[in-house]
């Protein structure tokens, strides 16, 4: 596949990552607090899904990495939002079994063909691997948010976003726009550029809303 499709796939997905922070923070924004609104969750999933394929093309452990992290998380929140019981039970079930399975299925295909893999994606001479070392634990603090947001969410017993989210939301962006810098990759750089804003205005949505 030519470059340039592959980083077309790329800019879809950031896109649409960039799409749901700015349809958070808008609606954040006219609530005049934090809200956690189920289009973010939507767009998250379809995004993720994505920007998956799109790091495997680029044989970017990394951002494959980061992906798998927080992919099972925004099906968890779509439960939480209830979103699950709205569609009819066949395509629910379709639907939920067709994203529960994509990820083992391409944990299989990489365990079949696994020398292949790893010299792909950890004896690439573009992807030195202490930049590989160093993207993942930028992708593992990026996506570890979700998780942070998981348990907070549910000791509250609803899907929310709590600051703790969005610092550890600064924390691994600035880390990978860095990775993305060295690795020369527009599409991380961009993504993660739009991100910084938002991240930065729902904290002080937040700090107002907790004062008051």
């Amino acid at each position: 596949m030519s470059n340039w499709l592959i980083y077309s796939l790329g800019f879809v997905a950031q896109g649409l990552f960039s799409a749901r922070i700015l349809v958070q923070w808008i609606m954040s924004e006219k609530a005049k607090r934090v809200v956690s609104p189920t289009i973010f969750w939507v767009l998250s999933l379809i995004a993720s899904y994505i920007f998956f394929i799109y790091g495997w093309l680029r044989d970017d452990f990394s951002i494959m990495l980061g992906q798998v992290i927080a992919y099972y998380v925004y099906i968890w929140n779509l439960g939480k939002k209830g979103v699950w019981h709205k569609i009819s039970r066949w395509w629910r079930w379709l639907v939920v079994f067709v994203l529960l399975l994509t990820p083992v299925v391409g944990i299989s295909f990489m365990a079949g063909e696994a020398e292949t893999v790893i010299n792909s994606l950890f004896k690439n001479t573009d992807i030195p691997m202490w930049l590989v070392v160093f993207g993942s634990l930028g992708q593992i603090i990026f996506s570890l948010r979700f998780v942070y947001q998981m348990i907070y969410s549910s000791r509250k017993g609803e899907s929310v976003l709590p600051a703790g989210f969005w610092i550890i939301s600064l924390t691994g962006s600035a880390i990978i726009v860095v990775y993305g810098i060295i690795r020369l990759d527009p599409v991380i750089i961009l993504g993660q550029s739009v991100g910084f804003i938002s991240y930065t205005r729902n904290l002080i949505l937040w700090k107002r809303n907790n004062k008051s």
